[in-house]
């Protein structure tokens, strides 16, 4: 099976760091942006087949990102996490139109789960 490509946004740099380590860790390829202005143009240049995505980020929020993402028909059908610490980042993401949502600070083996849930259904969890 070749490995699952995940594109991570987020602007703090050591969340970037972090959620790379575990996903390689995890056999995932993993592709990292910390410009939400980028991640468009990054997604359809090098489609991955999921998105972990910050709520809260400067000039473009995740939520109006994903938004983007849900109304361009190339790529509307990848699934999306949301990860905030946003008390209210749940109902956020989801009206946005997120797959899942991960509090921060997140449980890794939770948000592993929710990943493998989305792009591994076959995988008992």
């Amino acid at each position: 099976m070749e490995n699952k490509k995940i594109m991570v946004c987020d602007d703090d740099q050591g969340i970037l760091d972090v959620l790379q380590m575990l996903l390689e860790s995890e056999g995932y390829t993993v592709i990292t942006e910390i410009n939400s202005t980028n991640l468009i143009k990054e997604i359809i240049n090098n489609p991955p087949d999921l998105i972990l995505l910050d709520l809260w980020m400067p000039i473009m929020s995740g939520d109006q990102v994903l938004k983007a993402i849900r109304i361009n028909e190339r790529i509307s059908h990848l699934p999306v996490i949301v990860l905030s610490a946003s008390v209210d980042g749940d109902h956020i993401a989801i009206t946005a139109g997120a797959d899942g949502f991960v509090p921060k600070p997140f449980d890794l083996d939770e948000l592993l789960i929710k990943i493998d849930n989305l792009l591994l259904p076959e995988k008992v969890n």
